[in-house]
């Protein structure tokens, strides 16, 4: 299946917007949106497909990455031991952080965004986020460490038109915070 999804580059005016809440029930049209960003992450996993398709593999999607101000993210990855990571996360609100932070060592990326950005996008190493999830139609509470955690944090920042770069330091974007984890 060829997908329609248009991903928005971060130089469009509406990627630096509020996003708002979703009204529940979701729409068949919401729930659908949802499926196709979710599909979309799956078949950028696929090496063969993203080339043929000439699109990047991500991990993460927001709604306003489609054109859509909604608040709501799909995530999609394998962890090492090949467990799925999957949500379709509706309305999320990250209700508790840790102290400590955390930092991608490699520098974060982002499907709207074609530049690289050298530097640490600091984080909190644990996160707890509510949210309805609408793969399982439920609502849900995550508690998220490291890697898994700096993935929600990356998409729950989109829903407020905040990218990864706008959290390195413009002064010294390679140097780590006092305790911060470089995973």
């Amino acid at each position: 299946m060829v997908m329609k999804l248009k991903i928005l580059k971060d130089s469009n005016p509406i990627m630096r917007k509020v996003s708002q809440p979703v009204e529940l029930p979701l729409s068949n049209d919401d729930k659908n949106l949802l499926d196709e960003m979710l599909l979309y992450l799956k078949n950028s996993q696929n090496e063969e497909y993203a080339k043929k398709h000439n699109i990047r593999a991500g991990v993460g999607l927001a709604g306003i990455q489609v054109g859509v101000l909604k608040r709501m993210f799909v995530v999609y990855y394998k962890t090492d031991d090949e467990h799925e990571v999957a949500y379709q996360l509706v309305n999320p609100k990250i209700i508790e952080t840790s102290i400590k932070k955390c930092a991608l060592e490699s520098g974060e990326g982002c499907l709207s965004v074609n530049e690289e950005h050298q530097g640490l996008s600091h984080r909190h190493f644990k996160i707890t986020l509510k949210a309805f999830d609408a793969l399982t139609n439920k609502d849900i509470e995550i508690t998220a460490r490291g890697f898994d955690a700096i993935v929600l944090q990356h998409e729950y920042d989109h829903l407020d038109g905040i990218f990864f770069y706008d959290r390195i330091n413009k002064n010294d974007p390679l140097t780590q915070l006092p305790g911060e984890e470089l995973i």
